[in-house]
């Protein structure tokens, strides 16, 4: 996966120097409908009929949740020593912004939230390529479909006005993730109805993940030595707890025969919603399987925290 991994691993070593770096929304937001492209294309009638069997290993996600909770925010409090609004809300695995809103509101610490949700994401966007290509023998480095010089213009063409009218409406009525849930819904309709048959070309989804790649690492930008020590290296810690759990469960749903291997681990892993979709697109796995899965999970988180916390009493200290 050179486009995600290069320009990520590539921004975030530039930032650890000390350069400023930043990221252009609208660019960003552009490679994310591409991605939502990409997805609501997957979701064939074939899938679609399959949607029921998925009850199953969807049910699994609230308890991913609460067991990730359960064992990332003590870790985050009482080992790293964070205060109170600032572990839970950076123990909770999705909804990067939606989570820094309810931590700042609360009187959590806004920068320590953000790079140790960036750490997460970090960690699992470059180990879960690298241990599928080592232990599956996924080939990652091949285009992730066809080329646009063989996809017919019109579809093409139909494909920027759903990315472009999906992110528009989406954003209009307050939907969480427009840029990337909103042409998914749009394309995934027109892809029912028979209108789009193919993905976005190759050249459009590796645009997608070279910059995608980039604002993973970007997010480091200005980034202390004092906070390498604390935050950084508590972020891996963390990286590695909800990655262990997403084994267990990922486990799990392969032994009750919920989904394949592949499709387990990429449901599973606590990564971006934006780098999964890349991830799975390239692995070959059943894209609309894993995204659901991940759409669960960030509308749980954020629907979810808010209540949590306010049912534990977890107060800023005094």
């Amino acid at each position: 996966m050179p486009f995600l991994l290069g320009p990520m691993l590539a921004c975030l070593a530039v930032a650890l120097m000390g350069v400023r770096l930043a990221t252009w929304t609208p660019l960003t937001d552009t490679m994310r409908t591409i991605l939502g492209v990409a997805v609501g294309a997957s979701f064939t009638p074939a899938i679609v009929g399959r949607m029921g069997d998925m009850v199953a290993s969807l049910a699994l996600v609230p308890l991913f949740l609460l067991v990730c909770g359960a064992l990332g925010y003590p870790y985050l409090r009482r080992i790293a020593g964070f205060d109170a609004p600032t572990a839970f809300y950076s123990a909770m695995p999705g909804g990067l912004q939606d989570m820094l809103l309810f931590g700042e509101e609360a009187g959590g610490d806004p920068r320590a939230m953000s790079l140790l949700h960036a750490t997460r994401v970090l960690m699992i966007v470059t180990i879960l390529p690298l241990a599928l290509w080592l232990y599956w023998g996924i080939d990652l480095s091949q285009p992730p479909g066809a080329g646009a010089a063989d996809l017919p213009w019109q579809e093409l063409t139909v494909m920027a006005v759903a990315g472009i009218l999906g992110w528009r409406l989406a954003r209009a009525v307050g939907m969480f993730g427009a840029s990337i849930l909103g042409p998914m819904i749009l394309t995934a309709a027109l892809t029912l109805a028979g209108v789009i048959q193919h993905r976005p070309p190759a050249e459009a989804i590796q645009a997608a993940q070279f910059f995608i790649g980039m604002v993973v690492g970007v997010k480091y930008t200005g980034i202390t030595l004092a906070e390498v020590r604390r935050i950084l290296l508590v972020g891996l810690g963390h990286a590695a707890i909800l990655g262990a759990v997403a084994a267990v469960f990922a486990e799990a749903a392969l032994g009750f025969g919920l989904a394949p291997p592949l499709d387990a681990i990429l449901a599973f892993a606590p990564g971006g919603q934006a780098e999964m979709a890349v991830i799975a697109i390239v692995a070959g796995a059943d894209v609309a399987y894993v995204i659901t899965h991940h759409v669960l999970r960030i509308v749980v988180v954020i629907v979810g925290a808010p209540l949590v916390f306010r049912w534990l009493k977890v107060t800023r200290p005094r």
